[in-house]
């Protein structure tokens, strides 16, 4: 079959993507950098829990709170408990309250409250922040601290110190999992080696705005006063993981859309570049269309007076406005032009695994293309266009 027109409702994607792909390496480029450019507040972020601050300044418990936090040393609210298991005398319970009484950030020490069997606990008072920089340390530093008996740590900081080091001992194989089956589904769509790949990294690039937006704005500050919500210091720790899964999953929904169109074109002629024209054409519209709409829902959730509903609503409608309207629109056009027919590209093997598991929603013939372009004077350097084609196997 030949090619089919890229005119129609879709004719001013096909004129923007044959612009871009005329200029492939500077849009390819420019655009990159300035992804990079926009995540770069990330790599200063710095992890917390929520509070009350996270409230409206009018709310009771947020109004006691800041008065305590304003008018006291230390947080009487963010207190650490630490608890001793194992037979004592008070001169050691004595003994140890005087050794993390004189740590470092340690403001005041209260107890022991014992109870029977050999219990007992003490109630330590860190200086600062209830979850800040000093009450993380401190957290360190008691549960180091030598004692006669068996001793652990609880409180606010010690439940965030706790919930990094799950996250980080777990988010590898979180994330290899995603990239895996990422890999998986789009290599049986597309049958190529490098449209994966390329899927995960320039999905990946689409949120480096939203991170870097949310440190920027809800770490740092800026806009808080016009967005109406105060500032902590640091971002809540399971917030950004839960933006990244939602966020990378729908700009994955908008590429599968835009990569199977382009696919079966590319199946019915074997015109590289035309195909991905014709594939921006045919979804350009729909994928902005569905940007808007989700992005429309995603800042009305972001009006909430809760920070941490704020930044899940805007942070999220940044990213997939930035997918659809930069990524999808600059950059995967531009790529595909700089990697060619090398796009299409896989080993025997995976071709033939691909031949018989992959995924199609088409009937129609498959162009017999070669495993790589091939060399100068080779009689199968056909030009790209029409050429001879196999039945497609599903």
């Amino acid at each position: 079959a030949g090619s089919r027109p890229e005119g129609g409702g879709g004719a001013g994607w096909a004129r923007a993507a044959a612009l871009v792909m005329r200029r492939a390496p500077v849009f390819a480029v420019l655009t990159t950098a300035g992804l990079v450019l926009l995540g770069l507040p990330f790599l200063g972020v710095k992890f917390g829990t929520a509070d009350d601050r996270q409230l409206p300044v009018t709310a009771s418990s947020r109004v006691v709170q800041d008065e305590l936090r304003h008018a006291f040393p230390g947080d009487p609210g963010g207190g650490l408990t630490v608890l001793a298991e194992g037979e004592a005398t008070p001169a050691q319970y004595a003994a140890f309250r005087e050794r993390i009484g004189a740590l470092d950030g340690v403001v005041r020490v209260d107890g022991p409250v014992t109870a029977a069997g050999g219990h007992a606990y003490f109630t330590v008072v860190p200086e600062g922040e209830t979850v800040g920089a000093g009450a993380q340390r401190a957290v360190a530093e008691l549960r180091a601290a030598p004692a006669p008996f068996d001793t652990s740590v609880t409180g606010q900081a010690a439940v965030l110190v706790d919930s990094k080091d799950a996250l980080a001992e777990r988010l590898p194989w979180a994330a290899a999992i995603i990239v895996v089956v990422t890999l998986l589904l789009v290599f049986l769509l597309t049958g190529s080696v490098l449209i994966p790949v390329q899927a995960v990294v320039l999905n990946a690039l689409s949120l480096t705005a939203m991170f870097g937006a949310v440190v920027w704005v809800f770490q740092d500050g800026h806009l808080a006063d016009l967005l109406g919500f105060t500032p902590t210091g640091d971002i809540e720790t399971t917030l950004p993981v839960l933006m990244f899964c939602v966020a990378f999953g729908l700009s994955m929904d908008y590429g599968v859309f835009l990569l199977s169109r382009i696919k079966e074109e590319y199946d019915a002629t074997g015109d590289h570049e035309h195909s991905v024209r014709f594939g921006l054409s045919r979804t350009g519209g729909l994928i902005t269309a569905a940007a808007v709409i989700l992005a429309v829902v995603m800042v009305a959730i972001g009006t909430s007076r809760v920070t941490n509903t704020k930044m899940l609503g805007l942070g999220v409608a940044l990213a997939v406005l930035m997918d659809a309207m930069v990524v999808r629109s600059l950059l995967v056009p531009s790529v595909m032009k700089l990697t060619g027919r090398l796009t299409w590209w896989a080993p025997g093997p995976l071709r033939r695994f691909h031949d018989r598991f992959g995924i199609s929603e088409s009937d129609a013939p498959a162009p017999a293309r070669e495993a790589v372009p091939a060399a100068e004077g080779e009689d199968a350097a056909a030009p790209e266009g029409r050429r001879e084609t196999a039945p497609l196997r599903r």
